[in-house]
C-alpha cells in the first residue's frame, strides 16, 4: 500500500509506501532444454515459449519474461525454466500486483543461480523490465517496497537518490482498511503514460530536470491550464508525503486524515485520475467519526480506497460503505483488512 505519495514516483519525488500481508509466490525450476513454461493459479491453460521472445505478447506472462531477459542481460544466458505463481494479491486493484510479481519471480530466478545482488539492484532490474520490455513507464517505488519494507514501518524514499527512511505506522489502536471498487477500467494503462509525458512535459516548460525540482510558486510560469494542473498535483503531493513522513515519526497519526483527503482531492481535480467509485468511497469513508482519513491509491480509475480508522470501528466502517456503494452502483464493493510486513529482502 502506499500511504501517500501517488505518481510522485516517476517524477523523482517521494513516497511513503509500506508492504501489507498480501503475497506472490513463485516456484521457479531450472530446465536442461531452451523451453519456457509459465503457470499461474489465475489462468487455467499454461504459457509455453520455445526461448525467451523478443517481443512482449501482452498476456501476464510478460513480467516474468522481462525480469528474466534483464538477468540473462546481466549474468548471462541460462537454460530454459519453469515457473509456477499463486497469489492471494487482487490483480488491478492499485495493490501493486505487478511489481510483486516481478520481484518474487526476480528472487527466485537469482536463487536458482545461487546469485546475490542488492536489493536495491533487484529493484532497478524489476523496474527496468517493466519500463523497457512491458512497456509501462512506471516508477520504482512498488518494487523497492515489495523488497526493502519493514513490518510496522513505512518507508519514506527518495525516488532520485533512492535514500530511504524507516518511519512508524500508527499503532494497534488504528488499522488500515482497503476498500475495492472492483471498478477495472480499460483506459488506466494508457492514462498513467499520458500523465507521465504531460509531467515531462510540464518540467520541460519550468526548465527543470523533473517536477521533483519545482516549486509551487513556479507553476503560474506553465501557460497550457491543464499541464499546470498536472505539474500542481506533483508539486503538492510530494510536500504531503513530507508532512506525513513528519507526522508518523511524530506519532501523531490524526494529522495524516486532512493529507490523505487533500491528496484524493488533488488526484481528482488536478491529476483527473479518480472514477466515481473511487470519489463515492471516500465520501462515506468521511460520514463515519472514527475515520481519520480516506483517499484513492494506485494508478487510478479504478481499484482501491485506502483508509486510517481507529481499530474497533472497522465493522461499522464496512457495513457503511457496503450499503452507501452498492446504492449508488449496484454491485458490492470488496474489502481487505491489512497489516504491514517485511519484504521479500528487508535491510538488516
Amino acid at each position: 500500500m502506499n500511504v501517500i505519495g501517488e505518481h510522485t514516483d516517476y517524477n523523482q519525488g517521494w513516497v511513503l509506501p509500506a508492504a501489507i500481508d498480501r503475497f506472490v509466490g513463485v516456484a521457479y525450476r531450472p530446465r536442461r532444454d531452451s523451453e519456457i513454461v509459465l503457470k499461474s493459479d489465475r489462468y487455467p491453460a499454461p504459457v509455453r515459449l520455445p526461448r525467451l521472445p523478443e517481443r512482449k505478447s501482452g498476456a501476464w506472462s510478460d513480467y516474468l519474461v522481462g525480469v528474466a531477459k534483464e538477468i540473462d542481460a546481466r549474468m548471462g544466458l541460462a537454460n530454459g525454466f519453469d515457473a509456477l505463481v499463486v497469489s492471494d494479491l487482487p490483480a488491478g486493484s492499485g495493490l501493486s500486483s505487478s511489481g510483486a510479481l516481478e520481484v518474487a519471480f526476480a528472487a527466485a530466478c537469482l536463487a536458482s543461480r545461487s546469485v546475490a545482488i542488492s536489493p536495491v539492484e533487484v529493484a532497478r532490474l524489476c523496474q527496468r523490465a517493466e519500463n523497457e520490455f512491458v512497456g509501462a513507464r512506471t516508477g520504482i517505488m512498488d518494487q523497492f517496497t515489495a523488497l526493502l519494507a519493514r513490518a510496522g514501518n513505512a518507508i519514506l524514499l527518495d525516488c532520485r537518490s533512492l535514500e530511504h527512511e524507516d518511519v512508524p505506522l500508527p499503532d494497534g489502536r488504528y488499522g488500515w482498511l482497503l476498500a475495492d471498487t472492483r471498478i477495472r477500467h480499460d483506459l488506466a494503462a494508457s492514462a498513467y503514460n499520458e500523465r507521465r509525458a504531460q509531467c515531462e512535459q510540464a518540467a520541460a516548460a519550468l526548465g527543470v530536470a523533473s517536477l521533483r525540482d519545482a516549486q509551487e510558486s513556479d507553476l503560474d510560469r506553465i501557460a497550457d491550464p491543464l499541464i499546470r494542473r498536472r505539474a500542481r498535483h506533483v508539486v503538492t503531493e510530494n510536500g504531503r508525503v513530507l508532512e506525513a513522513a513528519d507526522a508518523l515519526r511524530r506519532r501523531e497519526p490524526a494529522a495524516l486524515g486532512p493529507l490523505l483527503y487533500a491528496s484524493h482531492e488533488s488526484l481528482r481535480r488536478d491529476f483527473e485520475v479518480s472514477c466515481p467509485e473511487l470519489d463515492r468511497l471516500v465520501e462515506l469513508s468521511r460520514e463515519v467519526p472514527r475515520v481519520v482519513g480516506a483517499r484513492m491509491m494506485g494508478g487510478g480509475f479504478g481499484g482501491c480506497v485506502l483508509v486510517l480508522l481507529e481499530s474497533g470501528a472497522v465493522e461499522d466502517l464496512e457495513q457503511h460503505l457496503q450499503m452507501g456503494y452498492t446504492d449508488r452502483f449496484h454491485r458490492p464493493a470488496e474489502f481487505y483488512r491489512i497489516r504491514s510486513v517485511d519484504g521479500t529482502m528487508p535491510a538488516t
